[in-house]
């Protein structure tokens, strides 16, 4: 094991690992509602456009998240693929590198704070984690923020590891970190910010805060805040971020910060913004789910850090991540993804209580909390593999054999999992899970979900226009196409910019004045589309029906697809005795 860790096979290893969990589905995969398909049209339009100032989904302005995501989808897809294509995949590169640097970045921060061999397992439970499993399969913010705000702490576990260092010399043995630390500090706060505002910086500056503070509560200052040259390293965040910020002010006439801050940052600093308001203690619930399948040890970590937390590398862990989930916590609005930036610290954590295991740290390991955890996992792994059995048939109707490997590799996991642990061999037992983790995401992504096509009703609405586009369109261009009764970003982005989302009666009104639109009428709006027709609802010609699951609203959907035919075609067809 220990030949293993040696030298670039750690990262080596890591890359493969994280080429197994998020490789998998990144072509399968149709855009994903609401978030992604959002981002995604956005980048399409600056490309189009060429403006890389103003974001915008169609003609709406996206005055939410800067500009630096879409800068790298753009990039991507300039790189690896077509403006026009409708494929997801160069889209979500951006993310999946984030994700693969952001493991490595945690191995490189756990072998400054602890051993190699803990950095190595810590890193590992990070990339296999759902939740960063999942935000490396759709192009958002989220996983480049991930890495941004780990090369930030890096750089802080160094200057704190010297500040340490010298205060327990008493500045006789001092070793200065120079500049290259503070720098690359605050230029991934700069770029952070860049790419989703104020998270990565209220972080890293409530992480300094806490460790600060502990430091002098113990009596023992350190010269930290020093150290990391804000006088210098301010600005240059600034710099980083201050142009873009300056250029869309004066796009926007000034507008963008006042909209982002009343539409985006007080509604979910008030209330739970688009139904998504929970209670404190909401993401210590999911953690279990959402850090599977190193919850496995995440709670022994958590309990073991706290018994330690004045060990000066478990002090950094818990000032990362203890200050800010408290933060999340209490925001009304919470989504499961929020608290991702905090998830390498528990990792790491969770690594070294299972190294502790092994050497007695922690002798209550048989325990009912022991088992509850163990309980936990078990359920967690059998719940996604049987969910995955179940998704194809409640929604199509039919079995997929492809979701047989999740289902047998987790009862198989499961079994293996609780017998190691029985034997207190927690660090293979954790092994087993990673690398058995690959294989249910793996099928999941790659076959069993995208084959479920109640899921994808906007792949199911794009082949019924494309089959009508081949019947009625000779040349093959792209028809308009307008919805009402299914309004998702999914849409816009598998048909195109000019797709219109509007109500049954500006439809109504666009097809009298352009034959050539197509209409995508919800089975609820039908009645309030024929009204609006009036007498020419008689010439309305369905051309197919796609029906789905609207996942993002929890409701089925039938869509039927109509053409307006012209009246002479009408009058052609009719009757001799009728004219």
């Amino acid at each position: 094991m220990h030949s293993l860790l040696t030298g670039s096979r750690p990262y080596i290893l890591l890359v493969l690992l994280c080429l197994a969990l998020y490789a998998p589905g990144q072509s399968a995969l149709p855009p994903v509602d609401r978030d992604e398909a959002r981002f995604a049209q956005a980048t399409r339009q600056m490309l189009q456009t060429g403006d890389l100032i103003n974001i915008r989904f169609q003609e709406t302005p996206r005055h939410k998240k800067p500009a630096g995501i879409y800068w790298l989808q753009a990039a991507s897809v300039g790189l690896f693929g077509e403006t026009n294509a409708n494929a997801a995949w160069p889209y979500r590169l951006p993310s999946v590198l984030g994700a693969i640097a952001a493991v490595l970045l945690t191995f490189a921060l756990g072998c400054v704070l602890f051993e190699r061999r803990v950095a190595f397992l810590g890193a590992a439970i990070l990339a296999s984690s759902t939740l960063l499993v999942i935000e490396a399969h759709l192009a958002k913010t989220d996983a480049v923020l991930l890495a941004c705000i780990l090369a930030a702490m890096l750089a802080l576990a160094r200057i704190y590891a010297a500040a340490r260092e010298a205060r327990d010399t008493d500045g006789r043995a001092e070793r200065e970190t120079g500049w290259a630390a503070p720098i690359v500090f605050w230029a991934a706060l700069g770029v952070s910010a860049l790419v989703k505002g104020p998270i990565g910086p209220m972080v890293a500056l409530l992480t300094v805060a806490a460790l600060w503070l502990g430091d002098r509560r113990a009596g023992r200052p350190t010269r930290l805040i020093a150290r990391l040259k804000p006088h210098i390293g301010v600005p240059l965040a600034a710099a980083i971020f201050a142009p873009w910020l300056i250029a869309i002010m004066s796009a926007t006439g000034g507008s963008f910060v006042g909209d982002a801050v009343k539409s985006d940052l007080l509604p979910k600093l008030i209330s739970g913004q688009e139904s998504h308001g929970f209670p404190p203690g909401y993401f210590l619930f999911l953690l279990s789910a959402t850090m599977w399948p190193g919850a496995l040890f995440v709670w022994h970590g958590i309990v073991w850090a706290w018994q330690n937390r004045w060990e000066w590398p478990v002090t950094f862990c818990v000032a990362w991540a203890l200050p800010s989930w408290i933060v999340f916590e209490l925001v009304p609005t919470k989504l499961p993804h929020y608290v991702l930036p905090l998830y390498p610290a528990l990792a790491l954590l969770a690594a070294r209580a299972a190294f502790a295991v092994t050497e007695g740290g922690i002798p209550r390991f048989y325990k009912w909390d022991s088992r509850l955890a163990l309980g936990t996992f078990a359920a967690i792994a059998l719940a996604i593999s049987v969910g995955l059995v179940v998704l194809p048939l409640a929604l199509d109707g039919r079995f997929s054999w492809a979701a047989l490997v999740p289902l047998a590799v987790a009862i198989g996991l499961s079994i293996f999992v609780l017998f190691q642990c029985h034997r207190a061999r927690v660090v293979p037992a954790l092994a087993a899970a990673i690398i058995g983790a690959a294989f249910i995401f793996g099928p999941a992504a790659q076959w069993v979900l995208p084959g479920v096509e109640a899921l994808w009703l906007s792949r199911s609405a794009e082949r019924l226009v494309q089959k009508s586009a081949s019947t009625t369109r000779p040349n093959k261009t792209r028809p308009t196409v307008a919805a009402s009764g299914y309004h998702e970003p999914s849409l816009v982005f598998i048909l195109g910019r000019q797709t219109k989302l509007i109500t049954p009666e500006e439809i109504a009104k666009a097809m009298r004045g352009d034959a050539s639109l197509l209409a995508l009428i919800g089975t609820d709006k039908e009645r309030r589309f024929r009204g609006a027709l009036a007498g020419d609802a008689a010439r309305l010609k369905a051309l197919g029906t796609a029906h789905g699951f609207n996942y993002s609203k929890g409701n089925w959907v039938t869509l039927t697809l109509y053409r307006l035919m012209p009246r002479t075609a009408r009058a052609a067809r009719a009757p001799r005795g009728s004219r």
